[in-house]
Formats: structure tokens, C-alpha cells, sequence
């Protein structure tokens, strides 16, 4: 556990060697330069954080048991939801927020990663 700036504990895990095991997701994020100069026609932006996403996207059974770590205190043997940390876990959360953004995105609203806008042409 680490203390934060904020006064609030994080929970750290070291997924280094699961990481190299692991192949990437070609998955491509889109240039954050292109989105920005996109929003420059429209008058009111609203901007979404959405950082505990990560933490909402069941792990695949299979790859649950793979995730244990140790603390002083006790063993916890799995996690049921994506942590932070994993190799590919910007790619499939971005390739979720594209899927189910679908018909908007690019037009009324913009992803990247976590971090979301919603657009509107006139603030009216």
C-alpha cells in the first residue's frame, strides 16, 4: 500500500514478470493531438474522468487465477476485475469505451482512455 498526495491509500501490485508473459493487444489508441484539435468548433465541452473504469471489467475466468499477490497480512489469491497495471489494460478499456460509445464517437463525443469529452456545437 502506498499513501497518496490526496490522504487516500493506492494499492500497488509489481506485474512485471505476468506482464512479459503476456503478448500486447495491437489495439491502436487514437492520436491525442487529432482529438484535441477536434474540439475546436464546438462551444460547450464536457469533460468526464472516468479512472475507476478499469475496475468495472470482469477478468476472463481463466486469467483470474493468474493475478494473486501477497500482503503482510494476508494472501489474496485472484482479482474478479481488471487492476490497474496490467499490460493491456488501456487497450481493452479503450476498445470497450469505443464499443459501446459506438455511434457516437468522433461525432458528439471523444475517448481516450479513461479520460472523456462530450461535445456540443452550440452551449444553448
Amino acid at each position: 500500500m502506498v499513501y497518496k498526495a490526496n490522504g487516500k491509500w493506492c494499492i500497488c501490485i509489481d506485474f512485471t514478470d505476468l506482464n512479459k508473459a503476456c503478448s500486447k493487444n495491437n489495439f491502436l489508441l487514437a492520436r491525442i493531438d487529432h482529438l484535441v484539435n477536434t474540439t475546436t468548433v464546438y462551444e460547450l465541452l464536457s469533460f468526464m474522468d472516468a479512472f475507476s473504469g478499469y475496475n468495472q471489467i470482469k477478468m476472463h475466468p481463466s486469467d483470474e487465477e493468474k493475478t494473486p499477490f501477497i500482503t503482510e497480512h494476508d494472501t489474496y489469491y485472484y482479482y474478479k476485475v481488471m487492476p490497474f497495471g496490467l499490460k493491456n489494460v488501456g487497450a481493452t478499456y479503450q476498445w470497450l469505451v469505443n464499443k459501446i460509445f459506438n455511434d457516437h464517437m468522433g461525432s458528439n463525443v471523444d475517448a481516450y482512455i479513461e479520460d472523456m469529452v462530450v461535445k456540443s456545437l452550440k452551449a444553448s
